[in-house]
């Protein structure tokens, strides 16, 4: 079932089928935002990086959040911003210490990601924080999916139209269960929370005035103006 959340006559709702001309919201309201870095090798060569040997974890701050349609803002101070399309995984309970065995439990379901990312300063700070943390450098959307094997999913990301990545969940270096087991020994994941699972290689620029899609099979499309 795809889980929508929207405004409608100033109320937020939540349902499978949102009227026509709701604003949709962002899916879920997390006290922080997991991401995972270089989690496809072919991305990590793409950046000079050798895929990792453990997950690489930094966090988005929640006010980086950006709805569906919502417009990405690229800093003044940045020259170089860049889409990265990612399968999110939406937390539905709390969950510490979870088993990869029993990770769906604590797994609402999917949406998709775009982790948008300031890459000249990424470089400079050589830490992520500053360069992924913008406001709007979060869009997720456009619904969650609550039924879904995310096993082996196309990942695309196209801008104006034109393919940028086009990926497979099944090239991940780190599966997601493998994924929320090693989060969760560091920290408490609460209902709302998401984690960026990585990009596919073909990462590039974002320019003011272009459209930015994130599609993933099974889930659908996330579209973002920038400006």
């Amino acid at each position: 079932m795809k889980i929508y959340r929207y405004v409608d006559r100033a109320e937020i709702r939540e349902s499978s089928t949102p009227p026509e001309g709701a604003v949709l919201l962002p899916p879920c309201v997390p006290t922080k935002i997991v991401c995972i870095g270089r989690n496809y090798a072919e991305h990590a060569k793409e950046l000079g990086n050798e895929a990792p040997s453990e997950p690489i974890i930094f966090l988005k701050p929640p006010s980086a959040l950006l709805a569906p349609f919502g417009t990405i803002i690229r800093p003044a101070i940045s020259q170089r911003v860049d889409h990265e399309g990612e399968l999110a995984i939406v937390i539905g309970k709390r969950a510490k210490d979870v088993k990869a065995a029993q990770w769906r439990d604590y797994v609402r379901g999917f949406a998709c990601a775009n982790d948008v990312t300031a890459r000249d300063i990424q470089k400079r700070d050589v830490q992520f924080t500053r360069g992924k943390g913008f406001d709007t450098f979060a869009p997720i959307g456009p619904c969650i999916e609550t039924e879904l094997d995310v096993s082996a999913l196309s990942v695309q990301t196209r801008v104006n139209g034109e393919i940028r990545q086009n990926g497979n969940t099944r090239d991940m270096v780190f599966p997601c269960d493998f994924l929320v087991e090693f989060i969760t020994t560091v920290m408490t994941l609460e209902p709302g929370d998401v984690i960026l699972t990585g990009t596919p290689s073909g990462v590039g620029p974002l320019v003011s005035g272009d459209t930015v899609e994130v599609e993933i099979e099974g889930i659908g499309v996330l579209r973002n103006a920038v400006a």
